[in-house]
């Protein structure tokens, strides 16, 4: 099941909830994927994304690992075709000051995506 669900997100340009990735698998058992995910992010393999009440799961492309999730981009929710992306090129500055260390930052934004936007061009 870890090998199908990590096939199935690397094919994926859009973060999937658990729901979504279930529906891709027939017969599998809910809790299964659920544990897969969870596995994965413990492990760095995925990054999760909270929005609103639904968290969603993208692979992990930054270098992450079992103990620190290096997702320094935004978070993007388009509120036309409502999928959620990761804007790489939405890059945080990684904190200079050696007082302090930054483990792990969640940034989100809502707004409408370039093909969306295109589209209401046209």
């Amino acid at each position: 099941m870890r090998i199908l669900v990590y096939d199935f997100l690397e094919q994926q340009q859009t973060a999937m909830s658990l729901s979504e990735i279930e529906s891709h698998f027939y017969k599998a058992d809910r809790v299964t994927i659920y544990r897969t995910l969870k596995t994965f992010e413990e492990k760095g393999i995925v990054h999760s994304i909270q929005e609103n009440t639904t968290v969603k799961y993208i692979l992990c492309h930054d270098g992450c690992d079992e103990n620190t999730h290096k997702d320094w981009h935004l978070h993007f929710y388009c509120k036309i075709c409502k999928q959620t992306t990761c804007k790489e090129d939405f890059i945080i500055p990684q904190n200079g000051s050696q007082n302090y260390r930054i483990d792990e930052l969640k940034l989100f934004g809502k707004g409408i995506c370039e093909n969306c936007l295109k589209e209401s061009l046209q």
